[in-house]
């Protein structure tokens, strides 16, 4: 990829980017970093871990120019130098280019679509598709945009509508999308987020080759997953500086990871159960591509099942299956909760006995809600606002003070992080009990302690007689209660323990 990246740093460690205690504030006035200095120089690549609402996305919108400095000083060398040979910079984010978590532009908004519609089939013409997603606003020649999607595993994507990509999919285009606008500096807010193993480490070598093609990276990440091509380490906590350095000195000073959890029998998992879902022969297919090939699954009340398998495998299309989310639901021989799938029931019928987190539902939250009154939305299993009883918000209440998040209650869920968003819709999934919790990817953007917190209660709070299926890319996270498991791969089973 060396013809598509412009020769840069001809001088190494000339300072690209500056703060010098310097507090940020955001619009309306609510500080987003406290006295921090930090220098970025030409040759280095930083990571900037942290916990969640440690300020880390801060720090990135303040790189971009998007948060005013209320003290102290800030300075874009960089910019200053490129403005000095010609350059037209109006803004920061001229040149500096974010991939965050969602995608909303000019160009695409989940708002504008309602979450079954993803399920659907959708003619090329009919919405946005990949292609044209990432040809938007760029000079990419086709050669250059074959190369990008190869390298990301996404080429074959490439016609199909933007809406019915994966969490990891449409993470993988936004990656390539920035990287054909040949940015300056590229800022990656979690880029291995909902990727499987070989997922990340595809992704992190990507990257490792475009830094040594001179592309210049700032990485916000989680502590344990900062690749070997960093070069130094902001670590954020309460939105100011707790450390900084080399990366060989930050891995030094962190703790040894746990081992893998052991998993113990669940405390109800009968034969005698009665089955809430039973799939024979089921099959998904899109035209040609076939999504889901005869997989069959039968589950029990009271069960703890991982589902596991790679990115593209079929877990996120099984589970809508399940979900009443997808249409091809009537065309498959399944059961659910004893009703065979279109025998008369309503969408709403099924959704009432399951509780639901996803990373694509997570996406369909847009309207200007509070942290309670988005996870008051699982009560009626929608993403807008419903009026709700006393009784309804004294759970909401009671479930933010059992996560220890009890503060957020009442904040606008937009201007949460996203590790604090996916709490409040983990909140959201199990606010009425449900006889079924489908949790898939439910940690991702938590940092470890938080991981650790909101499994111990999956462990120690749901009912007997409460089915989980739980979806994830680390066995870390798996709930120790879990003890049966369900993996796929290209769409079939590949093993049912």
């Amino acid at each position: 990829m060396n013809h598509s990246l412009p020769p840069r740093r001809e001088t190494a460690s000339e300072p690209l980017f500056f703060l010098e205690h310097a507090t940020a504030v955001r619009p309306g006035g609510a500080v987003a970093l406290r006295d921090v200095s930090w220098t970025v120089r030409e040759g280095e690549t930083w990571a900037v871990v942290g916990p969640v609402a440690s300020g880390k996305t801060s720090l990135a919108s303040v790189v971009l120019g998007h948060c005013r400095i209320d003290s102290g000083a800030i300075g874009w060398p960089l910019i200053d130098c490129l403005r000095a040979a010609g350059r037209t910079i109006a803004w920061p984010s001229d040149v500096i280019h974010p991939v965050a978590f969602k995608e909303e532009s000019w160009l695409f908004s989940h708002g504008q679509h309602y979450y079954q519609q993803r399920f659907n089939f959708l003619e090329p013409h009919e919405d946005l598709t990949l292609e044209a997603f990432l040809r938007a606003g760029t000079r990419a020649t086709d050669d250059l945009v074959a190369e990008v999607t190869s390298q990301l595993r996404i080429e074959p994507l490439r016609r199909l509508s933007l809406i019915k990509l994966s969490n990891g999919e449409l993470r993988r285009a936004r990656i390539a999308r920035a990287l054909l606008a040949k940015p300056e500096w590229l800022i990656l807010d979690e880029p291995f987020l909902g990727l499987d193993k070989t997922g990340r480490g595809e992704v992190a070598t990507l990257l490792g080759e475009l830094i040594q093609q001179r592309t210049r990276v700032l990485l916000i990440t989680r502590a344990d997953r900062v690749p070997e091509w960093v070069t130094h380490v902001l670590e954020l906590d309460e939105l100011t500086v707790r450390w900084q350095g080399q990366r060989a000195e930050y891995l030094s000073r962190l703790p040894p990871e746990d081992g893998d959890p052991v998993l113990a029998p669940s405390p109800v998992s009968s034969p005698m159960a009665e089955p809430i879902i039973e799939l024979r022969g089921g099959n998904v297919r899109y035209g040609d591509r076939l999504i889901l090939r005869d997989v069959s699954w039968t589950v029990h009340r009271g069960e703890r099942w991982a589902v596991l398998g790679p990115n593209g495998s079929g877990k996120s299309t099984l589970l809508s299956l399940i979900c009443a989310d997808h249409p091809q639901a009537y065309s498959n021989d399944l059961r659910l909760f004893g009703r065979p799938r279109g025998s008369g029931e309503s969408i709403w019928e099924i959704k009432r006995h399951i509780g639901l987190l996803s990373p694509e539902l997570h996406l369909y939250f847009s309207e200007p809600l509070s942290a309670a009154q988005t996870a008051a939305t699982g009560f009626f299993d929608v993403v807008t606002h419903r009026p709700t009883t006393v009784e309804q918000d004294r759970r909401v209440r009671q479930l933010f003070e059992q996560f220890g998040v009890a503060l957020l209650a009442e904040r606008p869920f937009a201007r949460l992080s996203t590790g604090e968003q996916r709490l409040v819709l983990l909140i959201r999934a199990l606010v009425k009990d449900p006889p079924l919790l489908i949790l898939d990817e439910p940690f991702q953007g938590l940092d470890v302690l938080l991981v650790r917190s909101a499994r111990q209660w999956l462990e120690d709070r749901l009912r007997p007689e409460q089915t989980l299926i739980f979806v994830s890319h680390d066995r870390k996270e798996i709930p120790r209660t879990v003890n049966r498991f369900l993996e796929l791969e290209r769409g079939c089973c590949r093993s049912d323990t």
